[in-house]
């Protein structure tokens, strides 16, 4: 089970999913203290800010960030417990969901993805140089980055709602 929310939802999220892995999304120089005991076995921290290009003074997305977040989510993505956080819960772990997801279920389709994503998160809005990035590494030809244009912009909001994505289930969508 694949969970997402913002950091102001962590601790009631880690109480109630109890996942057996973390990832956080945060801006660089974030501290991030899992609030529960025991704590989840395995957490991966990736620090870049929330920008969909390059910016002086910020730390941009890179393909590394992606593949960490790859090599780190691929042993729980199908079968495991991972919660997947940024800071509003709204563009980079919702950007995160969709790579997770779509690298887990190629089956799927990026587009049965993305619907999916924007049917269970209607603020959602996936980091676009993320999911470009992703794109590049998993070679699906701009396919994740048409399906998350094609889904647009998710509904305006200071904070994203916290939602699970069953992998099971999503091989239905095929």
């Amino acid at each position: 089970m694949l969970h997402v929310c913002p950091l102001s939802k962590l601790e009631d999220t880690l109480v109630s999913a109890g996942p057996s892995h973390v990832l956080s999304l945060v801006s660089p120089g974030t501290e991030v203290n899992l609030p529960v005991d025991p704590k989840p076995a395995h957490h991966l921290v990736l620090e870049f800010n929330d920008i969909a290009e390059e910016r002086a003074g910020l730390l941009a997305p890179k393909p590394e960030h992606v593949e960490r977040l790859l090599d780190f989510a691929r042993p729980v993505a199908r079968t495991g417990s991972l919660l997947v956080h940024c800071w509003a819960g709204v563009s980079r772990s919702t950007a995160a969901a969709y790579i997770i997801m779509c690298a887990a279920l190629p089956e799927v389709g990026e587009r049965k993805l993305a619907q999916h994503l924007r049917s269970v998160s209607p603020v959602a809005s996936p980091n676009p140089l993320l999911v470009s990035l992703a794109d590049t590494l998993l070679q699906r030809n701009g396919r994740m980055v048409q399906s998350i244009k094609d889904i647009g912009r998710g509904a305006d909001t200071f904070e994203g709602n916290r939602f699970s994505l069953d992998p099971t289930a999503l091989v239905e969508l095929t």
